[in-house]
């Protein structure tokens, strides 16, 4: 099962690699992290994605919950979110027309943020549902090249 978790911790050095230490001294997979710190210069905010069992989340959990930088724990899986990803994609023009590229980036809400004479650059956000969306409309084989941020999330409501 997918488990998106939302960490705050302390904005020290050496805290990210406790949390990836801890993921990797168990086995287990991170199938996405982000990290940036907060309007508090001293806290830091990460999401992770992991995919795992109830029994395996659940140890996930306890075991972040031990170390001395988290401050805060939510896994978001278990209540109303919004999660967001972001897609740079490097897209060449000898098959697919600009004016063709642009109908396709408006109808994913993203922009164009450079040209160039072979191929140009587009940023979509979105969930990674519709960033996967957008890769198969264009037709994989006009991507070039192509950069994900991972998933950032936060809670709904109060």
């Amino acid at each position: 099962m997918r488990r998106v978790i939302s960490l705050l911790l302390e904005n020290e050095a050496g805290a990210l690699s406790r949390v990836a230490g801890l993921f990797s001294a168990r086995g287990y997979n991170i199938e996405s992290l982000t990290v940036a710190p907060t309007d508090d210069a001293t806290l830091s905010h990460m999401t992770i994605v992991t995919y795992g069992s109830d029994l395996v989340i659940e140890q996930i959990t306890k075991q972040l919950n031990k170390l001395v930088d988290v401050v805060r724990l939510i896994d978001l899986t278990d209540g109303a979110h919004i999660e967001r990803e972001m897609l740079l994609a490097k897209v060449a023009l000898a098959k697919l027309p600009l004016s063709d590229l642009k109908v396709l980036v408006e109808l994913f809400n993203g922009c164009i943020i450079d040209i160039c004479q072979s191929n140009c650059t587009v940023e979509i956000t979105g969930t990674g549902e519709r960033l996967d969306a957008f890769v198969e409309a264009c037709g994989r084989t006009q991507i070039i090249e192509s950069v994900r941020s991972g998933v950032s999330g936060i809670t709904r409501g109060t």
